[in-house]
């Protein structure tokens, strides 16, 4: 039953909340303290964000004003139809701002040297080699098509560019529409000029040339666009039922997202009467569903504009290049593993490297004395090298078994490639559950050495990729403590019998314990007052029972501070309801992603990591896990990593009790929570890199330094 929070007057939509998120990420590209084109990333990153919250939130609630008109949201008391007016409202403001940003971007991308054109802006010598580009290099790899009454409007497929426009034909009018593919470069660089960088976009160069295209034919009323549809497609929908094999039934589910209704269409003009008829009526177009946009269609080109530049140009427009280090806990000479024995290690990402625990699997591959290893997977780097030593190690003998959550959005087809591989090299391949996404990240190795068992386990909070481990702020935990590496053995043992509930010593385990736990834990602190301590650094907040908890928790005199990069449905400084709640989001260089949550304070103070946010998905419909933090050196270190994001007045925003966000007023020294981490990182490396000169075998040390460039 609905709990109706919203009545109290201290929570807000999870939806809008999400949108400010966007918004956060949108004013960082106006931040004159970031250089320019990490400030073009933003307007990026917001784009591919809110194609994302499109498809799949605003598909979802697409389809729910259809079979439940009447549900009310519980944090905000809107209907469907209410929360996608308001989306639609505030997502059409934001594509305005977007725009605005964009193009004071420009003017300073000009300032800089990088020309951005259209193709009937450029000189005529320019012109002739754009004609050449596209006749050598682009033609033949497009396709065209008609639509009348007897085309058919073709499968247009979310978030492909397509070029378009009203064509004569046969003493008709019919719509011309050319696909560009995803292989074609984004942009054109057009030849050397004294000075600037000139270049066109590849969707400009196709619209300008479709008469080519077509063969000749008149083409006007043209236009760019393209679709985002509904991606909020169930894997247990009754239609794939006869479907046996679960990966068969999730390459069906993803024919089937190809189908969906469109929740957004993007265009660079206004949409004319002519287009409307063939557009609208064949995607089921709402008048709320249409953008203008005066940005480029594709915005991933705005990542490879410093490749136009010389080194030296570009790295003046960019951050300082920091390569995450290796951790300084351990000493890479000797066997990774029989140090993990005597004592925890605490990663943490982008700061230091994945590569710790990529060696401690290559290593393990190849060790006579593992017998097993076993792992979660979410999601992998396209090209991930734990893959390969996981490989190694099934095919050296070991036991390799491998959870691999199909269902994890957007990585579906991605995991799917990866499960075929790992099964083929003799991993035992399992898959999630049919009603709970397995999102926990936790790997397990198992050695016999002198007829003893010993177990090593890394509990994470981020996923095992390479590639977003060194821009995702994350945590990965290593120990041997016998408590922590049996409820692992155990974890595993339920999971290959698609156990949900079993029960661990030390583990929170959702969907069992995690949120019981968590729930228990903050009593214990509401019991204290005054005197009690809670702080929370997640990415998203909206489990209504743990809203709930930190209200009463707020209304006893607990000092609640939260550390909330995205949705947070919970209010702050609500009088008799939140008034001892501090909520902050960061947004900086790095996407904040870690999970910590702390009860209490001193020698009482219990502290876990976790890969699970407070949302009722992770709590009730995930498989998720929260590990305990009982080394006091690696507790010290994550007091002060929470104590330095709450410190943090340069990046970090205040969430006000109207649900907007408002910077933080500058103190007697600015502090930017990152860059603080990236500089006392590369410091701790530094003094290692000194001593490594003052001990026996320190040439292979640097040596191995200096191989990976740390």
């Amino acid at each position: 039953m609905q709990k109706g929070l919203y009545k109290e007057g201290y929570t807000q939509n999870r939806e809008l909340s999400w949108l400010r998120f966007d918004e956060r990420c949108l004013n960082e590209s106006r931040d004159k303290n970031v250089p320019v084109l990490e400030r073009v990333k933003f307007v990026s990153i917001f784009s591919s964000n809110l194609d994302e919250f499109f498809s799949v939130r605003v598909g979802s609630l697409t389809e729910m004003k259809k079979v439940k008109p009447d549900f009310v949201d519980n944090k905000s008391g809107l209907t469907p139809d209410g929360q996608l007016k308001k989306i639609y409202a505030m997502a059409n403001r934001l594509c305005r701002k977007r725009d605005e940003y964009w193009n004071e971007l420009r003017g300073e991308l000009k300032k800089s040297g990088l020309v951005e054109l259209d193709p009937k802006d450029c000189t005529k010598d320019e012109q002739k080699y754009l004609k050449r580009v596209f006749r050598d290099a682009v033609e033949p790899l497009l396709g065209a098509q008609i639509v009348d009454s007897h085309h058919p409007m073709p499968n247009l497929q979310s978030g492909v560019i397509y070029a378009s426009g009203i064509m004569k034909y046969k003493g008709n009018q019919v719509l011309a529409v050319v696909p560009i593919p995803a292989s074609l470069p984004k942009i054109v660089k057009l030849p050397e000029k004294k000075g600037d960088v000139r270049f066109v976009h590849m969707e400009d160069l196709v619209l300008a040339n479709m008469e080519s295209v077509f063969r000749g034919a008149s083409i006007g009323d043209r236009m760019k666009f393209y679709i985002i549809r509904n991606a909020d497609v169930d894997v247990d929908d009754d239609t794939l039922d006869d479907v046996m094999d679960y990966r068969e039934k999730m390459l069906a589910m993803l024919r089937k997202r190809k189908r969906t209704n469109p929740v957004r269409i993007e265009c660079s003009k206004k949409i004319t009467p002519e287009f409307r008829k063939y557009l609208y009526d064949s995607l089921k177009l709402s008048d709320s569903m249409v953008y203008v946009s005066g940005l480029p269609l594709d915005r991933k080109f705005m990542f490879s504009l410093s490749s136009l530049l010389d080194a030296e140009k570009a790295a003046s427009l960019l951050y300082a290049p920091y390569t995450p280090k290796l951790s300084t806990d351990l000493d890479y000479e000797k066997p990774l593993y029989d140090q993990i024995l005597k004592k925890d290690v605490l990663l943490s990402y982008p700061y230091q490297s994945m590569d710790s625990f990529v060696q401690l699997v290559k290593e393990s591959a190849s060790d006579p004395d593992v017998t097993s290893i076993k792992i979660t997977i979410y999601r992998l780097a396209s090209h991930a090298r734990l893959v390969d030593y996981l490989c190694r190690a099934a095919e050296n003998g070991k036991e390799v078994d491998v959870l691999i959550e199909l269902k994890a959005r957007f990585d579906e087809q991605n995991n799917i490639d990866y499960s075929e591989r790992l099964q083929d090299a003799g991993c035992n391949v399992m898959y999630g559950f049919e009603d709970y996404k397995v999102h926990s990240k936790i790997c397990l190795i198992t050695r016999m050495k002198g007829g003893k068992m010993q177990n090593v386990v890394l509990i994470a909070t981020g996923n095992f990729n390479e590639n977003t481990a060194k821009s995702y702020t994350d945590l990965a935990y290593l120990t041997a403590r016998k408590g922590i590496t049996a409820d692992a053995v155990s974890f595993f043992q339920n999971m290959m019998i698609g156990r949900l509930d079993g029960s661990y010593r030390y583990l929170l385990v959702s969907p069992i314990s995690l949120k019981s736990t968590v729930i228990r834990l903050m009593e214990e602190q509401i019991a204290k007052g005054s005197e009690g301590r809670i702080v929370l650094k997640l990415n998203s907040i909206t489990d209504e029972d743990i809203i709930e908890k930190i209200h009463e928790a707020s209304n006893a005199g607990v000092q609640v501070d939260m550390i909330v990069r995205g949705i947070c449905c919970i209010l702050p400084d609500i009088p008799d309801a939140t008034d001892n709640l501090h909520v902050r989001s960061i947004v900086g260089r790095y996407l904040e992603h870690s999970r910590i949550y702390i009860f209490g304070k001193g020698k009482e103070e219990k502290m876990y990591i976790s890969s699970a946010d407070f949302m009722t998905r992770n709590t009730e419909r995930r498989v998720e896990i929260a590990v305990p933090i009982m080394d006091r050196t690696i507790r010290k270190k994550l007091n002060d990593y929470v104590d330095l994001c709450l410190a943090d007045n340069t990046k970090a925003r205040v969430l006000n009790s109207d649900g907007k966000y408002a910077k933080i007023p500058a103190g007697e020294k600015e502090i930017n929570c990152q860059e603080e981490l990236m500089r006392t990182t590369t410091a701790s490396t530094q003094t290692l890199r000194r001593n490594a000169h003052n001990t026996e075998g320190a040439k292979v040390f640097r040596t191995k330094l200096k191989k990976k460039g740390k």
